[in-house]
This record gives structure tokens, sequence and C-alpha cells, in this order.
């Protein structure tokens, strides 16, 4: 049966503005792709990122670029070959899955190897960056999930923030996320303060391009690959630097290499994450399948937008219950 992709970029308001070191967003900017065979369609969404050279045009070119391979009936393992790990691979891949799993009438899990239908999966809550007080309330207005990450921005304040949203969340698992902003300097210093905090893990402390500076660097809790992590072949130079790895399927260019990204890493000793862009539902739901026996999960972006895609994913406060077929897989 022929196949047809399409392409289309959209955009999702942010509830308030989203903060990282890098900058500030009020909204999502995502690209969706289908791919039509007959009755059914495979839908599948990524979001590009500038941190990695990823704009909206660009990434919709790269998918266009493809368009007659996909119609030509190309599967996921060629498509590996055809496309580099990122954000227009993501979206591809996780079409042809979708489109797979309604073509064989077989749940998308299945068809992922698992043994057992995937659980709820319990996530993060994300405090973007703000002030120290700021912060702190948005921690009192969440202190009832079970684990918050935090964006720090190397300012001088960030131990200043953990602090009070310590204060105002008593009972909750702390873990923060550096995302690039910090010197070794810096990490050397405030590590250890963090973690009599209570902070269980620090994600990406160093820029990509300096983290060589962790290896043989003093441990106070876990420390997170995520900008320093893409797919399974920059596995090698993180051994020493990391204890754990976030695995995004923007970054793995979709869900058939962030399977093998998992069981490579877990192979190797790495502990595992498994995070996310800013997207929908749509986004989100290929990554419950590579959360199952993840020790860390981040997939709460619907949680920070306005609104979100009819059906979505279901939360129960942070409790992420796996999609229906009606949004995926």
């Amino acid at each position: 049966m022929s196949r047809m992709l399409a392409v289309a970029r959209e955009s999702w308001p942010i509830r308030g503005v989203f903060r990282i070191s890098r900058g500030a967003r009020t909204e999502a900017e995502v690209v969706m792709v289908t791919v039509n065979a007959g009755e059914m369609v495979g839908r599948g969404e990524c979001v590009p990122y500038a941190r990695y050279g990823e704009t909206v045009d660009s990434v919709i070119d790269q998918i266009q670029g493809v368009a007659a391979a996909v119609a030509d009936g190309i599967d996921r393992e060629a498509l590996l070959d055809v496309l580099p790990a990122g954000a227009a691979r993501n979206a591809v891949d996780c079409a042809l899955w979708d489109l797979e799993a309604k073509s064989r009438g077989l749940p998308a899990w299945r068809i992922a190897g698992l043994q057992n239908p995937p659980q709820p999966v319990t996530t993060v809550f994300t405090l973007s960056v703000d002030t120290p007080d700021a912060m702190g309330e948005a921690a009192r207005q969440n202190a009832n999930r079970p684990r918050l990450k935090l964006k720090m921005t190397g300012d001088g304040e960030d131990l200043a923030r953990v602090s009070r949203i310590r204060d105002n969340a008593p009972g909750v698992d702390l873990v923060v996320d550096a995302n690039e902003a910090w010197t070794l300097a810096t990490y050397t210093e405030i590590a250890p303060k963090l973690a009599a905090l209570g902070v269980s893990m620090i994600e990406q402390p160093l820029p990509a391009g300096d983290d060589d500076a962790l290896i043989g660097a003093p441990r106070a809790t876990a420390v997170c690959a995520d900008e320093s992590c893409h797919d399974t072949a920059t596995l090698d130079a993180l051994e020493g630097k990391y204890d754990m790895i976030n695995i995004k399927l923007d970054k793995t260019g979709g869900l058939t290499e962030a399977l093998r990204l998992k069981a490579e890493a877990e192979k190797r000793g790495f502990r595992v994450m498994v995070g996310c862009m800013i997207g929908t539902s749509l986004a989100m739901a290929p990554g419950v399948i590579v959360s199952q026996g993840a020790e860390l999960v981040d997939l709460d972006a619907p949680l920070l937008l306005a609104e979100d895609r009819d059906p979505g994913l279901v939360y129960n406060g942070s409790t992420v219950m796996p999609p229906e077929p009606a949004l995926w897989g």
C-alpha cells in the first residue's frame, strides 16, 4: 500500500514563562508528521532545538527530504541510515511506529519487545529559573509532588534557590539541572551543599565540550549527562564522567534508537533517566515506553502547557498513565 508523508508546524502556548539558563519561552514550537497509508494514519511529533543547530524550518526541510523514501516504504531501521539523530528523525520514526502498530493490530509496546503492558510512571515536575523567592513559592505550590526538577542558571543564586525550595517543600525529592551553566569550580563548591539539602542528582553541570573536567571530580551526588548524550554512539565519551544519562527522543532521533541507547547504557552500568523537550502529549507518548524501568522520568511537558492535545496523556498529579491508542501507538 502506498504511503504519503505530511508535515506541519504548530505552536502551543506555555503556561506563563519557561526559563532555563539559555533563555525563556512562552510557546512551544513543534513539528508534527503524519504518514497516511489508506485509512490508517501514523503520527509523530518533534521539538526542534536551537542548542543543537535546529530550527523549525531546517527540521521541516529534513523531513520533506525523506518524503519519497517514506512513500516507497522505508522502514524504521533504514531510516536510521538516511536521517541523523535529531528532531526530524524522531518525528518520522515515531509516526512509523504508530502506523506499524495500527497496520499490524499490535500495540507499540509489544512491537518494542516489552514483556508486559506499560505501567504508569511518575514524572518530575519542573520549576523554571526564577528568583529564589519565586522558585520557593512555586515549590510551595507543588510541595505535594514526589519529585521536583529545578532549573539552575549559574548566576551565584543557585544555592539560595535550592535552599528556599527545600524550606517550602521539605518532603520532596529534588534534582537540579544546570543546562551547562556551571564551571568546574562552581560544581565543586556547590555540589556538596546541594547534596546536604537533599538533592539526589545534578544534570549536565558543565558545557558538553568541557565535561572532561568531570573525570576524577568528587561526587557528592549522581551526575547525569543531557546535552552530552545523544545516541548510542555518544556513550563511549561519557565513561568516567557521568553516572546517569538522560534519554530524549528528540536527541536520539526516535523511539527505535532510544530503546537501543537504553539497553546499551544499562549494559554499561549507567543509570537511566528519560526526559523530554517542551511538547505535547503526542511527543511524550513514545517516551512512556522507554520510561518503563527507568530510575528517573521527566515527561512533564504537557503540564507546563496552557493546553494539550485532545486526547492527550492522562496525568494524575505526577503520575503519567500509558497512552491510549487514540493518541499514539
